[in-house]
């Protein structure tokens, strides 16, 4: 069975026993977290939300949470203007235990 969730403006494919990165969460690390913004469940038979599936949650815990590779953003005009500047996106991994529909 899999589904598809909702977290944070984000749409993920998730399936039980399943690792995956999202934007930061509040939630501390090891906390047990369930995202109830389901738009679609699927398996032998599928349920489509209409937009969101009535009943349906997503049990999952929080891993860690952590920062990405830097990414540098480099601006310039010949012979005037540079600006040299970094980012790294904070995000939360959540292992998905069980999807209950």
């Amino acid at each position: 069975m899999y589904g598809i969730v909702e977290i944070s403006g984000h749409q993920y494919r998730v399936e039980a026993g399943m690792t995956i990165d999202v934007e930061k969460l509040q939630q501390e690390a090891g906390t047990t977290i369930e995202l109830d913004k389901v738009l679609f469940v699927g398996g032998e038979k599928f349920t489509v939300g209409t937009p969101l599936v009535s009943g349906a949650k997503v049990v999952a815990e929080v891993v860690r949470h952590d920062k990405s590779r830097k990414i540098i953003v480099f601006k310039r005009k010949p012979g005037r203007y540079k600006r040299k500047n970094g980012h790294r996106q904070e995000f939360t991994t959540l292992k998905i235990k069980e999807i209950k529909a």
